[in-house]
């Protein structure tokens, strides 16, 4: 009867184990870094994806300046070359008219190009400026990830290091335990919320936390082992 006790208040302390490991493992998922850590990550991922989208948009913009600089430098090499036409005289007159339009367009055609270039420029700029801007949030956010990390690896090394104290109890506990009693327990635990195992003190379940009337506290010392008859949990007499 007394190895049967001892069985049981080992079964107890391994619960207590178990239980300590299942708050350990909680914690571990449940960090306010870790939430904070995914955060930053996920704007992270935003801000990439800006800033991928604007440096697409960048690019496209400096090869439109590109292309509208190379046109306009064409636009006024060719009115540079008709307005000397124009100017050497030797035109009839309407070779001479013809011409006038031909500079006059060209004008208005550098004029456009001009205006183009401002455009594209001050668009250039203003992209660049947004650039600038998420590339920054992106660095600022990048230094709090990395600090936060390195807070939640501190904090997963203490707690791994506290699973492998209850784990190594856990080991010391197990032998000392009757198979059949430790097979119970095993069924019990994935049902019970963790917890299989509780002390009956004053007529109260250690598990489910009910009473249980005195004829009730003598069912269940009668049974092996003792199992609360409101919850059906494992018992261990104080």
């Amino acid at each position: 009867m007394m190895e049967e006790i001892r069985s049981l208040e080992d079964l107890l302390d391994l619960q207590h184990e178990d239980s300590e490991i299942d708050r350990l493992l909680d914690r571990r998922g449940s960090l306010p870094e870790l939430e904070a850590y995914k955060k930053a990550h996920r704007e992270l991922a935003t801000l990439d994806s800006k800033i991928a989208s604007l440096s697409g948009r960048l690019r496209d913009m400096e090869l439109a300046v590109d292309k509208a600089e190379g046109e306009l430098k064409l636009g006024e090499a060719k009115l540079e070359r008709e307005e000397r036409r124009l100017f050497a005289g030797g035109l009839s007159a309407k070779e001479a008219e013809h011409l006038r339009r031909e500079v006059d367009m060209l004008r208005r055609q550098n004029s456009e190009a001009e205006t183009t270039i401002l455009e594209l420029m001050d668009s250039r700029e203003i992209t660049q400026g947004e650039v600038d801007h998420h590339r920054a949030d992106r660095d600022a956010i990048a230094a709090e990830r990395g600090r936060l990390d390195d807070l939640i690896q501190i904090e997963w090394k203490q707690i791994d290091g506290a699973i492998a104290r209850h784990e190594a109890r856990k080991r010391e506990l197990a032998p000392l335990i009757a198979e059949d009693l430790m097979e119970m327990y095993e069924q019990l635990r994935p049902i019970k919320q963790g917890v299989a195992v509780g002390r009956l003190a004053e007529g109260i379940c250690g598990g489910c936390h009910l009473a249980l009337s005195a004829a009730e506290q003598l069912q269940v010392l009668k049974s092996e082992p003792p199992r609360c008859l409101h919850c059906r949990r494992i018992l261990v007499p104080q």
